[in-house]
């Protein structure tokens, strides 16, 4: 298939593209770079620098390259800035996500894999969670995403022959295997990266932020997906997806770690004993998040291969001592 990434020059993005390829896919990349490193691109695919909400410049796109489905990562991803500016992510995500879709209509394109969250579903009653649990975001990120899947469903229902799935992401994390790939966000927010720069000497601590949830050691308890694994499951869907289908899927690894178990694991992968200080609570962030993936497991045979923390940690350690300015590009 032709497949059009959205958000391919970004973390999770840049590797759909590499494993798309060795699938035997053809790949476009569009990417306005403004979190997305061009670097991250091979320099034989095609990387589109616009604006998804460019939506006369990104039906070309498709046209020009007789695109067949989308996978559709591009957005704005930090929970605390979504807090901060609302409207940024309603404009970026769910704005940008409706210009996209309107694209893809003009175009004939049936077909998108959708990049949503975890954050859908907000404060869970119950764990694991499953796709039947009420999705009741408490952060402008998650209802951006939300948005989105209901924008889906109703484009679906209103052209019988669209087809989309909504991948729900729980914490996605580690690096490439050969170390060509990795995390590089300015900010870094993410929890993994930031450890690791505190290991590397970049930072003077790391920062816990909440040491008083409802959890047995009293931080937030999180599944942990390794990005690789992730992008598999990308792939496993958009080559079983049929005309009209509506899909919905957790990714995770089916289980929870601690933010005291994750600073546990990124020592002994590191060797360092890097300091630690405990700061207040992050607004809106649920005290436990971790997936059932039993769905997407049952119906299309997917799971999630690298379910060790050291192995994931120790896949990002050796790309953030690889590259310990990144992809090596500035950024404003």
């Amino acid at each position: 298939m032709n497949i059009l990434v959205t958000g391919g020059a970004g973390y999770i993005g840049s590797h759909a593209v590499r494993q798309l390829r060795r699938a035997g896919h053809e790949v476009v990349v569009i990417d306005n770079l403004h979190r997305g490193h061009r670097s991250a691109v091979p320099s034989d695919v095609v990387l589109e620098v616009l604006d998804i909400r460019q939506t006369e410049l990104v039906r070309k796109v498709l046209e020009r390259h007789a695109i067949d489905g989308v996978m559709h990562f591009a957005a704005l991803a930090l929970v605390g800035e979504s807090m901060q500016q609302p409207l940024l992510y309603y404009r970026n995500n769910t704005g940008g996500s409706a210009c996209l879709l309107a694209a893809m209509d003009q175009a004939g394109v049936k077909k998108m894999v959708f990049s949503s969250t975890a954050a859908v579903y907000g404060q869970p009653a119950t764990m694991p969670i499953t796709e039947q649990a009420p999705t009741c975001p408490v952060n402008p990120y998650g209802r951006s995403k939300l948005f989105v899947e209901r924008m889906l469903q109703d484009h679906a229902n209103a052209r019988k022959d669209f087809a989309f799935a909504a991948l729900r992401y729980f914490n996605v994390a580690g690096c490439a295997a050969d170390k060509s790939l990795g995390e590089d966000h300015h900010p870094e927010t993410h929890l993994i990266p930031v450890m690791l720069n505190a290991a590397l000497g970049k930072l003077e601590k790391l920062t816990i932020y909440g040491e008083d949830y409802p959890t047995p050691d009293s931080t937030c308890i999180r599944d942990y997906i390794h990005v690789e694994d992730l992008v598999a499951a990308h792939i496993t869907v958009m080559e079983s997806l049929q005309d009209g289908q509506q899909r919905t899927y957790n990714l995770g690894v089916g289980k929870g770690l601690s933010v005291r178990e994750l600073v546990g694991a990124a020592k002994r992968v590191t060797g360092v004993d890097f300091p630690i200080e405990v700061g207040p609570r992050r607004m809106g962030d649920p005290p436990q998040l971790y997936a059932d993936p039993t769905l997407i497991r049952k119906e299309l045979g997917w799971e999630a291969k690298v379910t060790d923390i050291d192995q994931i940690v120790a896949s990002a350690w050796r790309w953030f001592r690889e590259n310990p300015k990144g992809y090596g590009e500035s950024k404003k």
